[in-house]
């Protein structure tokens, strides 16, 4: 298994987190992992929506320190 693919969205403000998810997701290949973080705590709601949406699993949603939320996600085949 390859390594995740990260997409660093710390610092912005919704839509920027799922959009730069979006982008990351759309060049990635069929089953790769992608680790999105976010400091946005709408992320919380607008990731798993927006994951359901294109047929991708969020594998977990971890908090880390500073206030920083981890999400891995994985692309459907």
């Amino acid at each position: 298994m390859s390594e995740p693919i990260l997409v660093d969205a710390r610092g912005h403000h919704c839509p920027v987190p799922t959009l730069k998810l979006r982008k990351a997701h759309e060049a990635a290949p069929a089953g790769a992992e992608l680790v999105l973080l976010a400091t946005d705590p709408m992320a919380r709601i607008d990731v798993p929506h927006f994951a359901g949406q294109i047929g991708a699993t969020v594998l977990e949603i971890a908090d880390q320190d500073g206030g920083v939320i981890r999400f891995r996600i994985l692309k459907g085949l």
